[in-house]
């Protein structure tokens, strides 16, 4: 017997989460829904405890953007096992969908069209019989450059913001001027950045995902949803025995994980 295909919708709309439920139900028989989630927190709990094979979901919630909770997801993601299909959903104009390239990610725009919703049913069906049909369990190299590139076009940029030269980081009751040449790596901490030199560790009052904005991204990677790392500062990236990446630096003991989202930078050339 052909086991159910599980979905999962996160939507904090609960009208437009149960139109979607009546709608999928309706135009694709067999699948099997999950409970609905309405925030990106319950999206990561439970797509990572029942691992459904596609995934809608809303773009915009409190806390935790639909994008970071799919990087969330596909980072923790069970190693050899098919990726999920990703479908967000949106309220964005027409204007910003060119945002998406129809690749390794689909769209559906608010309020939901059914036509629309049968041509992304199909396009996920034939994408699911092509992975059957191959074998082939996926990999998070396309869907994590897709997610990168969707967050930096979608996302608001910062009016004004210019590049960083300069940090200004706290050490108790001491600000220190750091220039950004001397900075190892940052690393998310609640809701400040730690700031890792040679010489100290600081914090800053910023989001992460804020910062990146305003770096170079030739000279600084992201790693994983929580470390950015000079580039020029790794020394090697090593495989564990349960496959995770972890890149250590120069001079320096600090072992960092590398995502399987961003493991693509360090194929051997």
């Amino acid at each position: 017997m052909t086991e159910p295909l599980l979905v999962l919708i996160v939507e904090d709309e609960p009208v437009l989460a149960k139109r979607l439920q009546e709608q999928l139900l309706a135009l694709w028989p067999g699948l099997e829904l999950l409970p609905m989630a309405d925030n990106g927190a319950a999206a990561i709990a439970l797509a990572l405890e029942h691992l459904p094979r596609v995934i809608f979901m809303d773009i915009h919630m409190p806390a935790c953007s639909g994008l970071e909770a799919a990087q969330a997801i596909l980072e923790e993601w069970p190693e050899g096992l098919a990726l999920p299909l990703l479908v967000f959903v949106t309220a964005y104009g027409h204007y910003a969908l060119q945002a998406f390239d129809h690749g390794a990610i689909d769209y559906l725009l608010k309020p939901l069209s059914q036509d629309r919703l049968q041509r992304t049913i199909q396009r996920l069906q034939d994408r699911l019989a092509l992975t059957r049909a191959s074998g082939d369990a996926g990999t998070a190299d396309d869907v994590g450059a897709e997610l990168q590139r969707l967050d930096g076009v979608l996302r608001p940029q910062t009016a004004g913001a210019e590049p960083l030269s300069v940090i200004n980081a706290a050490v108790g009751s001491v600000t220190y001027l750091i220039p950004l040449a001397d900075v190892l790596y940052f690393e998310a901490a609640d809701k400040y950045v730690r700031v890792v030199t040679r010489q100290r560790e600081a914090l800053i009052r910023m989001a992460l995902r804020d910062l990146v904005l305003r770096l170079d991204p030739q000279r600084f990677w992201q790693l994983h949803r929580s470390v950015v790392v000079q580039a020029s500062a790794i020394a090697h990236v090593a495989r564990h025995d349960n496959g995770r990446l972890s890149a250590g630096l120069h001079g320096h003991e600090a072992q960092l994980p590398v995502s399987r989202l961003f493991a693509h930078r360090f194929r051997a050339m």
